[in-house]
């Protein structure tokens, strides 16, 4: 195989890295080895280089670089559905600039789900799942918290029905705070396997954008909701969870401002909108994005040092237990393994294909699927994506989103560019972090 297909050459913070794409193993070199990698070594002598050849015959003859990937066969998706994301409410009582279900309302019509529909859909998601015991439904909305009555009854019927037929449902709802109360954190915190607490950072950039349905920000009206709620959290799973847009391509102060609220659990995402959009992220800001992962990649092993720990979930990295080959190649499982439910049932591939009615696949009480539908995810995967073949973050990203890839491009095989790019500068400061961490 070609070799420079089989690995990865990159700096990161003035330090220089080899990453062995197939094997995962990754290297700190000198700069001699990086400049040798990149074909400019007029400033180094020939002995210089016949060492730099020996230590990377070295490591090629240990299995540590240049490895050939594993041979075998193209694995057809199993289509077990094993997670269901409820669109309980397509309301909002915010009205944030830049979401893409239309402010909540998924460009339809604001209504929220009935209890007959979403007890259907935990008796679908059951009747689907095969053998799993394992089983996932996530909250989802407009805000979830709208039609709160509904969320608890499902959680109620689910767990009876669980008990039933040998099935395990882990709990997870994103919620906007605004109507966060004690008894309601409460409840969430004893239910829920994960809970996502939506805050875009500091409070100029958050009131800028996520706003009430009378144009006030937001901020003063959630933070101390969200503190109460991680008060009460413990060690289990959350996300305070945001988003980043060409308003603050200074993102790296909104991910520490949230971590100096008292937050350790926090993920801040490129905002993904259509061209021409005001706030959409476009080439030319990208390198101001990676020099920020820069900056927040040096604050964040400074601040693990000094005792301030905190969790971001793109740094989060463990190269020794990936997961396996076939998982690697599959992606994230939507119109699969996973599929997302509209308030009146219809069934779509995932929570970015709602209210578009050529994706729609069925609806719960049917319990039918369009499979012609499902046949386009299930046949697609990281080897079908030919732009993914000879990229070195292949095996993290496992092809790109495939509803971006569709969006953007028409094209299931063909992934987002913009994403792409800014996920590797993450990945490459994930794996610098990682290399700190192991020192």
């Amino acid at each position: 195989m070609d070799i420079l297909l089989s690995m990865h050459c990159f700096e990161c913070l003035g330090e220089y890295f080899l990453y062995d794409i197939e094997s995962g193993a990754l290297h700190v070199v000198d700069r001699i080895v990086y400049d040798y990698l990149q074909g400019d070594i007029s400033c180094y002598s020939k002995n210089q280089i016949d060492e730099v050849i020996d230590e990377l015959q070295q490591l090629t003859d240990n299995g540590l670089l240049y490895t050939n990937p594993p041979q075998v066969p193209r694995q057809i998706k199993e289509r077990v559905i094993k997670s269901l994301c409820l669109h309980v409410s397509h309301d909002c009582n915010l009205r944030c600039k830049y979401c893409f279900a239309g402010q909540g309302a998924y460009h339809g019509d604001r209504l929220n789900m009935s209890i007959d529909i979403a007890l259907a859909s935990i008796d679908f998601l059951i009747a689907n799942s095969g053998t799993r015991h394992n089983l996932e439904v996530d909250f989802f909305g407009g805000e979830p918290l709208l039609n709160l009555d509904v969320l608890k009854k499902t959680v109620e019927y689910a767990n009876a029905q669980g008990a039933i037929y040998n099935k395990q449902f882990l709990f997870t709802t994103t919620t906007n705070g605004l109507l966060l109360n004690k008894e309601t954190s409460d409840y969430l915190n004893q239910t829920m396997e994960n809970v996502v607490l939506s805050l875009d950072g500091r409070k100029s950039v958050n009131d800028e954008l996520r706003v009430t349905a009378g144009n006030k920000g937001s901020y003063d009206l959630i933070v101390d909701k969200y503190r109460y709620f991680r008060s009460i959290r413990g060690n289990k799973s959350y996300y305070v969870r945001g988003t980043f847009t060409a308003l603050n391509l200074d993102f790296c102060a909104d991910v520490l401002h949230i971590a100096d609220l008292g937050f350790d659990q926090i993920s801040l995402e490129p905002v993904v909108l259509s061209k021409g959009d005001v706030l959409e992220i476009r080439q030319e800001h990208l390198q101001t994005i990676f020099r920020q992962y820069e900056i927040l990649a040096k604050e964040y092993i400074e601040r693990r040092q000094n005792g301030r720990w905190f969790s971001f979930f793109h740094f989060v990295l463990d190269l020794e237990n990936s997961p396996c080959y076939k998982k690697k190649l599959s992606g994230c499982g939507a119109g699969v393994k996973y599929l997302a439910v509209a308030p009146n049932g219809d069934i779509y591939p995932c929570h970015q294909f709602v209210g578009e009615k050529e994706y729609c696949m069925g609806n719960v009480q049917s319990g039918v699927i369009d499979e012609s539908i499902r046949d386009i995810f299930a046949s697609t995967d990281l080897t079908t994506k030919p732009k993914c073949a000879s990229c070195w973050a292949k095996y993290h990203c496992s092809g790109g989103c495939n509803a971006n890839a569709i969006h953007f491009n028409n094209d299931i095989s063909v992934p987002y560019e913009i994403s792409c790019e800014i996920f590797k500068k993450r990945l490459e400061c994930a794996l610098y972090i990682y290399s700190k961490a192991h020192e």
